[in-house]
């Protein structure tokens, strides 16, 4: 066993309490996943030939933050606890629990990645339809920044100890307080942040220059992530068990992403030859 398995997880989640009002690190997180991509965008805009404003990237940047939200409480209901909220559906968006005979402020427990993308996926084409701009244009200048901001969400899933990975005999093992075991177990949270988010940011940044197809990135994105999540979820605690032999819920959302992104791609590539009109 190596010297930090011995010391106890100490991390504490809330940055700050108001009798019942909590402010944690992974709320927090979204804030600066926000700022991140914002920045990087903005940076894209100020030296990269993209037509659109300053107002423009704030505005759509707000309507995806909140499809996002929406759409991964959604998803977790349905993907991950349906038989659950299918009898108390007005618990999707209730940020309050009544805990020993009082109302606690706790935010929204449950978000899933896929629900979130569907969700923000589906503001942002709202977004520019309602405002007449090129949806797959407009996408591939967000897509390289995105994943360097949820990097932060999966730092924020660390500190709150919460989808932890696997048991593990590994040195670099962590013994996390939400498991009930209490066995030694993968850091996938962390895996996560750095293939996810780093790994994948990396290689589309130093793409975004080089593909000139519209709506390119944003295929790539959509096969890079889910191929990666459907690796990294072979160290992580299966949230709702097995589904399909040794598959889980998110390696099969993960393939439906990977077959996805591979359609949208090869779409986007035979019409630039002029295969498809």
């Amino acid at each position: 066993m190596s010297w930090w398995q011995e010391i106890p997880y100490r991390i504490d989640p809330i940055i700050v309490e108001f009798g019942s009002l909590q402010i944690r690190y992974y709320g927090m997180m979204y804030l600066v996943a926000l700022a991140t991509v914002y920045a990087l965008v903005r940076y894209r805009l100020q030296r990269e030939e993209y037509p659109y404003t300053n107002q423009a990237v704030e505005d759509v940047l707000i309507w995806g933050m909140l499809g996002m939200i929406i759409g991964a409480r959604l998803g977790d209901a349905l993907f991950y606890n349906f038989s659950y909220f299918a009898l108390r559906p007005w618990e999707i968006f209730l940020p309050f629990t009544w805990e020993n005979g009082a109302l606690r402020f706790v935010g929204f427990s449950g978000m899933s990645y896929h629900g979130g993308f569907i969700g923000a996926f589906v503001a942002f084409f709202l977004y520019c339809r309602a405002q007449k701009i090129a949806f797959l244009h407009f996408a591939d200048l967000f897509i390289p920044a995105i994943p360097l901001g949820y990097t932060f969400g999966r730092i924020g899933n660390f500190i709150n100890g919460e989808l932890f990975g696997r048991e593990t005999t590994v040195s670099w093992g962590m013994y996390f307080p939400l498991d009930p075991s209490m066995t030694l177990r993968h850091p996938s949270q962390l895996y996560e942040a750095f293939f996810e988010g780093i790994f994948l940011f990396i290689i589309l940044w130093l793409l975004r220059t080089k593909i000139k197809t519209a709506g390119a990135l944003l295929a790539l994105y959509i096969i890079g992530y889910g191929a990666v999540r459907f690796f990294i979820e072979f160290f992580r605690e299966p949230e709702t068990g097995f589904i399909a032999g040794p598959l889980t819920m998110g390696q099969l959302l993960c393939l439906l992403m990977i077959f996805v992104g591979a359609i949208l791609l090869t779409y986007l590539t035979r019409r630039k030859s002029g295969d498809v009109n």
